[in-house]
């Protein structure tokens, strides 16, 4: 069964954490009231990634070696202080500033482990045989959260300020750590086998884990341009109001998961992924040409349907014929992938849209979806074989 109390519990939770995580979106704002500059604004957003990609392999080994939920529950907590503990640096930015940056790294590290441990934990209680399907619908709850969290950090921010801003963010890590609370454990780690002294870093070095960490790290690149340059080129160009564009990511994104995930599970995630490659890098190289809020829209379209095929595929990759002790790790190599090319896309197209412009900014990065492209397309035989034998 696939949609169980446990699924719909988790999908509450997943929503609760991705909107208290993009409420954070106006935080810019914050930095700049409290004296900062654009380079602390870098600095700020910077170091949440960061830690974010770094601490991945240690704590997708914490997720395998004492358990999924125990691991959300840890993150849990983490999300829910650091928006907290926020409202007390009220001073200039000057007079926190070291303080602030360790709790943007701790919150970084609470994003981490529950990202990783909820899809984990996801990956042991779905049917194997829908796995596609059902990673894709669960899913569904962090594309709403991401929506959902700005608007009402918008609202409160009008009426309350950032401290009432701080506290929403962190009611809704809250109404995340309850939420998952009546769970059961979804995998006990069985005592000394071979597979639970198998390293994060054993893992990476397989040509399967090898392909999934590259293919995410590209797909981060993606998202890091379409995340944090579409808005700037929409003001360039007079395009009117920048949500249409996330309006139509997300509604692509959604749409996308009802029919690509069964269609995947009945024939391979393999033979629809390059397509999905394929839809988000047309979206992208689309962009410099856009002039008009209707090719706006048809980017976002085409990006998100991109976007929601591409993200449960390479899950589901990493995470497929995988024994239990080792999908914390599987699941940290393709997230972690993720936020490594996210952290350094923003970093590299930043200097690249400076340098060069926007136009030469989002070719970049749709080459690197395209290498993404190619490294699947041409993986060795070996790999493809042992794939024959694989949903």
């Amino acid at each position: 069964m696939l949609y169980t109390p446990a699924f719909w519990a988790m999908a509450l939770a997943n929503l609760c954490h991705t909107a208290s995580f993009s409420a954070f979106f106006l935080l810019p704002l914050y930095v700049m009231e409290q004296g900062g500059s654009q380079g602390d604004v870098g600095i700020v957003m910077g170091v949440f990634s960061m830690a974010s990609a770094l601490c991945r392999p240690w704590i997708s080994s914490m997720i395998d070696r004492i358990g999924r939920k125990r691991s959300y529950t840890l993150g849990s907590i983490l999300m829910v202080a650091s928006p907290l503990l926020y409202i007390s640096l009220h001073d200039p930015l000057g007079a926190y500033y070291p303080l602030f940056i360790l709790l943007r790294l701790a919150h970084g590290v609470g994003l981490a482990i529950c990202f990783t441990a909820v899809f984990t934990f996801m990956a042991d209680i779905l049917p194997q045989d829908r796995l596609n399907e059902g990673i894709g619908m669960f899913g569904i709850s962090g594309l709403l959260g991401i929506a959902i969290g700005p608007v009402l950090a918008e609202a409160t921010l009008a009426r309350y300020g950032f401290p009432g801003l701080f506290l929403v963010a962190g009611a809704l890590a809250g109404t995340a750590l309850v939420a998952h609370q009546p769970l059961k454990e979804s995998h006990t780690r069985q005592v000394a086998t071979i597979e639970n002294q198998v390293s994060f870093f054993d893992l990476l070095r397989r040509e399967k884990f090898i392909i999934v960490g590259l293919l995410a790290l590209m797909f981060g690149v993606g998202l890091a341009a379409t995340g944090s340059f579409v808005a700037p080129l929409a003001e360039e160009r007079g395009l009117g109001y920048i949500s249409i564009y996330f309006f139509c990511y997300s509604g692509g994104a959604i749409a996308v998961r009802f029919i690509g995930g069964k269609l995947a599970d009945e024939v391979g995630e393999r033979t629809i992924l390059p397509y999905s490659i394929l839809l988000y890098i047309a979206g992208i190289f689309i962009l410099p040409f856009t002039y008009n809020p209707s090719m706006l829209c048809v980017a976002g379209v085409l990006s998100g349907v991109g976007h929601g095929l591409l993200f449960p595929l390479l899950n589901t990759m990493a995470v497929r014929n995988e024994p239990g002790d080792l999908r914390g790790k599987a699941t940290g190599i393709f997230t972690g992938g993720i936020d490594t090319g996210i952290f350094a896309g923003s970093l590299i197209l930043g200097y690249i849209g400076d340098w060069f412009g926007l136009n030469v900014l989002f070719v970049c990065a749709g080459l690197s979806m395209a290498t993404a492209f190619i490294i699947f397309r041409f993986r060795s035989t070996k790999t493809r074989a042992l794939e024959q034998n694989t949903p």
